[in-house]
C-alpha cells in the first residue's frame, strides 16, 4: 500500500515492513519485550486507562483513500491513500483535570538528539497548547543506550528557535541530563511518565 504525505512524498507500508524485518536482524534490542517506543507508550496508556488514572490516546491521522482493490467480494485491499493533513503531536488526553499533549521520538545518536526529528507544525501546535495552559512535552529515547527523557515543550521550542538563528541542530545529551527528566522502565506501567507529569504540575503550582 502506498500513502502520500501532503508534500507529495510517498510512504510504502510494505517497504517499511520489509526494512523493519531486515533491521531487526542487525539491531540489538535493549527493551525487555523488544517493543517500539510507540508500543510501550500505548501499553502504558492502556494501563493508566484501566486504572482510571488518565485518558490518553494516540491521535489518528486522517487518510484519504484513492485506490482500492477487491480480490474477493468479502475483502478489500487499500492500494493508495493520502494523508489529508500534516499531523500535530502523537498523543493527547486528560489527567487529573489537566490537558496533556506530547510527542514521542527516538534516535540512534549517542550524544545528542537531532532537531530534524521535529517539524514546524508540531512546534507551532505545542506553542498553541502552552498558550492554553496545557501540559506539553516530548518523550525522547536514545535507542543505543535505551535512556528515556521527558523534555518540556518550552525547552524544545527554545532549541528550535535557536537553530533557526544558526544555533545547534540538536539537543546535547548533557543538556537533557540537566534540564530534562530521566525516566526508567518499569513493569506496570512500562513507561511511568505520569510520575514526571506530577512533577511538572507541582512546579507550575509553585
Amino acid at each position: 500500500m502506498i500513502i502520500r504525505y501532503p508534500n507529495g512524498t510517498s510512504y510504502s507500508h510494505d517497504a517499511e515492513k520489509n526494512s523493519k524485518k531486515q533491521s531487526k536482524k542487525k539491531e540489538i534490542s535493549f527493551s525487555k519485550r523488544g517493543m517500539t517506543l510507540e508500543e510501550e507508550i500505548n501499553e502504558s496508556n492502556a494501563y493508566y486507562l484501566a486504572l482510571s488514572k488518565a485518558v490518553i490516546h494516540k491521535k489518528p491521522t486522517p487518510v484519504q483513500i484513492v485506490k482500492v482493490d477487491y480480490p474477493r467480494r468479502s475483502a478489500a485491499v487499500i492500494k493508495e491513500a493520502y494523508f489529508r493533513q500534516a499531523s500535530t503531536t502523537d498523543y493527547n488526553g486528560v489527567y487529573n483535570r489537566f490537558y496533556l499533549d506530547f510527542e514521542a521520538k527516538e534516535t540512534k545518536n549517542k550524544l545528542s538528539f537531532p532537531l530534524k526529528n521535529f517539524h514546524q507544525h508540531q512546534i507551532s501546535h505545542m506553542q498553541d497548547c502552552l498558550k492554553q495552559s496545557g501540559i506539553c512535552f516530548v518523550i525522547l529515547r536514545f535507542s543505543s543506550s535505551n535512556r528515556l527523557f521527558i523534555l518540556e515543550a518550552s525547552h524544545l521550542i527554545t532549541y528550535w528557535e535557536k537553530q533557526k538563528k544558526n544555533g545547534r541542530k540538536s539537543i546535547p545529551l548533557k543538556d537533557l541530563e540537566k534540564i530534562g527528566y530521566e525516566m526508567y522502565y518499569g513493569l506496570s506501567p512500562r513507561i511511568p511518565y505520569l510520575a514526571i507529569v506530577d512533577q511538572l504540575i507541582a512546579k507550575d503550582n509553585e
